[in-house]
């Protein structure tokens, strides 16, 4: 192994699948799939990364994109029993650095990368060129972020956005938020927006309806809708892209997002077509005095898997440039 070779584990971890690669000298290598469930801890899915696909190189340090809010270098995962702490990793595995930082600020970065190919558009509008874009996407959870482009460094705003009060439209929504309320006493947007927010509008459309249909995990709804087997399902997956769309909307006012919104996460890649014949775009601009201005903001969905990597990527290529600056200022003087 060359002096200078620096490789660096990059992971993007959720609740559900915990995904590594690795990084050497800016170069991206192939991206592994594994599942939270396996592991007991955190530590486990990165041992098991290491000794599967790192036995030829020495790894220096760790990136890592986390579903959860991150308070010195450390992260509870919102969704998930795991702790993903750095001194720790840093004493197991040995590495120099690591760092810890939100999944959708992560994602975030990969924004101005991105290329038309990776975009899916749903609805008109025009980005604004210097203008703040925004991030969310819904998955295990539902993320938010966004992106402030500037001269010198960008700035992302990382958020717990998901977790802001989920308003309803209608009457009908009234009755489903009523339902949800109940039950959990603070219906957030993720409750409703995401993976176990379909199963939930599916549980409360069938309470609510008094109709008898099969208990269903949020891929067998999915499943159920596409295939037009279960009404119900059909239903859910209607409300689910209806109340995305009224949020993405309440994110793009929220952030004055005139460069663009763009939906992430792990659900909306698979529902492309679905979401756009849906009513996301209309629910996205259904906002009374702000219509305009709402129609006038382009929406995509991200379809490029590496996306989280990509901004993290950007994210050591910013550091290897400090540390290049920091190494010519020092032999200058």
């Amino acid at each position: 192994m060359s002096q200078g070779l620096r490789v660096l584990v990059l992971g993007d971890i959720g609740a559900t699948n915990v995904r590594f690669a690795l990084l050497s000298n800016g170069v991206l290598g192939p991206i592994k799939w594994f599942t939270v469930a396996e592991f007991p801890r955190f530590t486990d899915a990165v041992n098991a990364f290491l000794d599967r696909h790192c036995r030829q190189v020495s790894v220096c340090e760790a990136l890592l994109a986390v579903a959860g809010p991150v308070d010195n270098n450390r992260c509870v995962l919102t969704n998930s029993e795991w702790t993903i702490d750095a001194p720790e990793l840093c004493a197991i595995f040995s590495f120099a650095k690591v760092h810890i930082l939100n999944d959708f600020e992560a994602t975030a970065l990969s924004l101005p990368l991105l290329t038309a190919a990776d975009l899916y558009p749903v609805g008109g509008g025009e980005a604004v060129l210097g203008a703040p874009m925004a991030l969310l996407g819904p998955g295990t959870g539902l993320g938010v972020a966004c992106f402030v482009p500037c001269s010198q460094s960008s700035i992302v705003v990382a958020s717990e956005g998901g977790h802001a009060t989920m308003p309803a439209t209608s009457d009908s929504e009234d009755a489903i938020i009523d339902y949800l309320r109940r039950e959990l006493s603070h219906v957030s947007a993720e409750r409703v927006v995401s993976g176990s927010g379909l199963e939930n509008l599916y549980r409360a459309v069938i309470a609510i309806d008094g109709i008898e249909a099969p208990k269903r995990n949020a891929a067998e709804i999915t499943n159920a809708a596409l295939d037009g087997t279960c009404p119900t399902a059909r239903a859910a997956l209607d409300l689910f892209c209806a109340m995305l769309g009224t949020f993405a909307g309440n994110v793009a006012l929220m952030f004055g997002a005139r460069g663009g919104v763009f939906i992430a996460g792990g659900i909306a890649p698979r529902l492309t077509e679905y979401i756009a014949r849906s009513e996301f775009r209309a629910r996205f601009e259904h906002k009374g005095r702000f219509r305009k201005y709402l129609a006038s903001i382009p929406s995509s969905i991200i379809v490029q898997p590496a996306a989280t990597f990509m901004g993290l990527r950007s994210i050591a290529e910013r550091e290897d440039k400090t540390i290049s600056l920091d190494r010519t200022h020092a032999e200058r003087h």
